[in-house]
C-alpha cells in the first residue's frame, strides 16, 4: 500500500474505484463458442452497447477493479492521508483484499462516495465474491434492517453524496461529480475521463489511471466537506480552513506524485458571495 502512515484512526474512507472489463469473461459469457481474444470481445461488446444504448460503458458485473484510491479522513473532517492501493501493481484480487481488509483494520470507517451505491461498492462486493474474500461485517444480514451496513439509508456505514444531493434518487443530478466539484471551484474532470480508462488500460498506462482516480477522490473529499456544511455538521469558516490545509498538504507532496501537481495547477477557490 502506497501510504504515509497515519497514527490517527480515520472515521471516514472517501474513495473511488477505476475498473476495466474482464475480456475473458466477456468472451465466455457474451460470445460463447466464438473463441474471441479478450480485447476483441471487449471492443465488440462496447460497439454493441454504443449502438443499442448510446454508451459503450460495460456493466460493472463484467468488470474488475484496477485502481482504488482512499482518502483517510478524521472525525473532525481533516485529511489524514491519501493512498493508492497496490500501486504500481494494480492486481484486481489484491486491490479487493486490501480494500476490505483496510476497512476492517481501521474499525469500519464510514464509506464516502459519489454515486458509489450504484457502482463502486457493488463492484467491490462482486469482486469479493469472485475472489473468495469474506466480508462478514459488511454483509451483516442478520442485523435489524436499519442496522445492516448495506441498508440504503444507513448513513453511518456509507454516505453516498449523490444520495444527499438527490434526496435518495428523487431527482437527477445532471453533471455528476464534475459539476459538484466545479461549483466549489475545484478542477472536476481533467484530461482523463472515465470512459477513457479501458483504452488507457489496453495501452498499459496504469499510472495515469491511478492519478485520475486520485483527482476524483480529492474532488469527492471537497464535495464531502461542503455536504457537512449543508447538513449543519461543519461551519463554512471551518470548511474553508480545511480546504486551505488540504491545499498545503498537496503542495508539500506535489514532488512525490504527479497527480497532485496536476490538480493544483487547475485549482480554483470558491467565491464567497457575501
Amino acid at each position: 500500500m502506497n501510504s504515509e502512515r497515519s497514527v490517527e484512526r480515520p472515521a471516514y474512507f472517501v474513495f473511488d474505484v477505476e475498473s476495466v472489463a474482464d475480456g475473458e469473461l466477456v468472451a465466455r459469457v457474451r460470445y460463447p463458442g466464438e473463441t474471441l481474444a479478450p480485447e476483441t470481445a471487449v471492443e465488440r461488446y462496447r460497439a454493441q452497447l454504443l449502438e443499442d444504448q448510446g454508451s459503450d460503458f460495460i456493466p460493472y458485473t463484467y468488470q474488475v477493479p484496477l485502481a482504488i484510491v482512499v482518502a483517510k479522513v478524521a472525525e473532525d473532517f481533516r485529511l489524514l492521508d491519501l493512498v493508492s492501493l497496490d500501486e504500481p501493481h494494480h492486481r484486481p484480487h489484491e486491490l479487493t483484499r486490501l480494500f476490505w481488509a483496510g476497512w476492517e483494520a481501521y474499525r469500519q470507517p464510514t464509506f464516502v462516495t459519489f454515486n458509489g451505491r450504484a457502482f463502486d461498492l457493488p463492484l467491490l462486493e462482486l469482486a469479493a465474491f469472485r475472489f473468495g474474500i469474506g466480508v462478514r461485517n459488511w454483509f451483516n444480514v442478520d442485523a435489524k434492517s436499519w442496522d445492516q451496513k448495506r441498508n440504503r439509508y444507513n448513513l453511518g456505514s456509507h454516505l453516498d453524496l449523490y444520495d444527499i444531493l438527490t434526496n435518495f434518487g428523487a431527482s437527477r443530478f445532471s453533471g455528476g461529480l464534475d459539476l459538484a466539484a466545479n461549483l466549489l471551484g475545484k478542477p472536476g474532470k481533467l484530461e482523463v475521463k472515465g470512459h477513457m480508462v479501458q483504452d488507457l488500460y489496453h495501452q498499459g498506462r496504469l499510472q495515469e489511471i491511478s492519478d485520475y482516480c486520485r483527482c476524483d477522490v480529492l474532488d469527492t473529499y471537497f464535495v464531502f466537506l461542503r455536504s457537512r456544511v449543508l447538513l449543519g455538521h461543519l461551519s463554512l469558516e471551518r470548511e474553508q480552513e480545511l480546504v486551505d490545509a488540504t491545499r498545503d498538504w498537496l503542495e508539500a507532496r506535489r514532488e512525490t506524485c504527479a497527480a497532485y501537481g496536476t490538480y493544483l495547477a487547475q485549482w480554483g477557490d470558491w467565491v464567497n458571495p457575501w
